[in-house]
């Protein structure tokens, strides 16, 4: 007999990896290995593999907004994960399709640059997400390259992490979780900030010896949706999907990889890591 349960849904908003490390593959395994049911909606297929970026191909504006709207409209989420928005039209395009649905809990990891070092945002676009994407988002997760960009300054060092996470903040942000996987030292440290909240919480985490990286800022602030979607208060959803990222980077050695950055482990351990038993 079946056991019943809910399924939670949670819903991508991203860009295409055909070589299923990043992007909307990287979402959809990680919702799928922390118990949610995954829908996407495309924005752009990028042309890749785990070497670089080859070329980007634009999803049409209105291909977006219908995809948005034939999801939100059916199976509507729990949470939401957006990823690779590269276009004013694009940015605009989604917000204004999302504000005429029912509040839902939203990620946004803002994409610019990938882990092979290129760029994948068009410079106009920045203004466009502060203004319009930030204030609709519940977290913002990007890395030191990104934040960098955002805040205007160099970030080497926790120090300066601390002063452009402040900044971002006064973006119009509600939280900023800085990711610090770039720093050069043995550990990783990422911040969380929170609007009106003084206090930063600081996570530190072992940085492993390993080209296994693609994807991870991906499989983060998806990871963290999941969670969100699933009930987690969002300081908790954050700690959780960081832990998560961590352990599948640790596993990720057991994962075929090509000539450059190989993917994470998403499902290093799926009995532990899904919530509901299908039988």
């Amino acid at each position: 007999m079946k056991k019943s349960f809910k399924n939670n849904s949670a819903l991508t908003i991203a860009g295409f990896d055909g070589s299923g490390g990043a992007g909307i593959q990287a979402d959809i395994k990680t919702f799928s290995a922390l118990g949610c049911y995954a829908t996407s909606v495309l924005t752009a297929l990028p042309v890749q593999n785990t070497q670089g970026v080859r070329n980007i191909y634009p999803i049409p504006v209105s291909a977006v907004q219908e995809q948005i709207e034939a999801i939100m409209e059916d199976i509507f989420p729990d949470a939401i994960k957006i990823g690779m928005v590269h276009t004013p039209a694009l940015v605009e395009c989604i917000v204004k399709t999302l504000k005429k649905y029912p509040r839902t809990p939203l990620v946004f990891d803002p994409v610019m640059v990938a882990t092979s070092g290129h760029t994948l945002i068009e410079e106009d676009t920045i203004q466009a997400i502060t203004e319009q994407l930030f204030p609709l988002a519940d977290l913002i997760t990007p890395n030191m390259d990104e934040a960098a960009i955002l805040a205007g300054m160099e970030i080497s060092t926790p120090g300066h992490m601390y002063k452009a996470g402040e900044k971002i903040l006064q973006l119009g942000c509600n939280a900023v979780l800085l990711k610090g996987g770039h720093l050069r030292s043995p550990r990783i440290t990422s911040l969380y900030f929170e609007k009106d909240r003084k206090a930063v919480s600081s996570y530190e985490f072992e940085k492993f010896d390993t080209n296994n990286t693609h994807g991870s800022g991906c499989t983060l602030s998806s990871a963290i949706a999941a969670f969100l979607a699933r009930g987690t208060g969002l300081e908790e959803a954050v700690a959780l999907g960081q832990d998560y990222t961590h352990e599948a980077i640790r596993a990720s050695a057991d994962v075929l990889t090509g000539k450059g950055n190989g993917p994470l482990n998403h499902f290093y351990h799926p009995q532990k890591l899904i919530k509901y038993e299908m039988v």
